[in-house]
């Protein structure tokens, strides 16, 4: 019974810890781990939410997206760069909701939005570029297609929105 104490008491502390941790991360709306889902989903009263691979918690960013661009060229990442590091030290993921921008800041949430169809994606810019004349985005292979109206497309009008906290 003795030798039982301790074994349960460190369980205890343990358990707390890691919910005090959770419950402080929770609420303040930071992320718990580097490695976040970069897709998110926009809902229609302008909430971002971004789900971790950590855990099953849903964390909502509120704010309204800020005009930035309308007309902006968009075009998206060769599947060359799939797995090399970015600019802001990530690695690149074709099959995730990312971009690169020439002047905003890493972490920056952006809604873009095809002039042609109406249809929006919300992407993290994550690196720098694009490095053609006239482009404004590069965005990945996964966020340049959901917007995109046929697979034939390199390029694409958008409306660029930043989200505001």
């Amino acid at each position: 019974m003795n030798r039982r104490i301790p074994i349960v008491l460190l369980l205890l502390v343990t358990s707390l810890v890691g919910t005090t941790f959770f419950a402080q991360s929770l609420f303040s709306g930071k992320k718990i781990q580097k490695k976040v889902v970069v897709d998110s989903i926009l809902k229609k009263n302008n909430t971002v939410e971004k789900e971790l691979t950590t855990t099953d918690s849903i964390f909502q960013y509120q704010g309204k997206f800020k005009p930035f661009k309308k007309s902006a060229h968009a075009s998206y990442y060769a599947d060359k760069f799939h797995g090399r590091r970015t600019a802001s030290g990530r690695l690149y993921n074709k099959t995730k909701l990312t971009a690169a921008h020439k002047s905003l800041s890493f972490g920056t949430i952006v809604r873009v939005t095809n002039e042609a169809n109406g249809k929006s994606v919300v992407v993290e810019i994550n690196d720098r570029g694009p490095f053609v004349r006239g482009r404004e985005i590069d965005l990945s292979r996964k966020a340049f297609f959901t917007i995109a109206s046929s697979s034939g497309m390199g390029y694409i009008k958008v409306t660029l929105e930043i989200l505001q906290k």
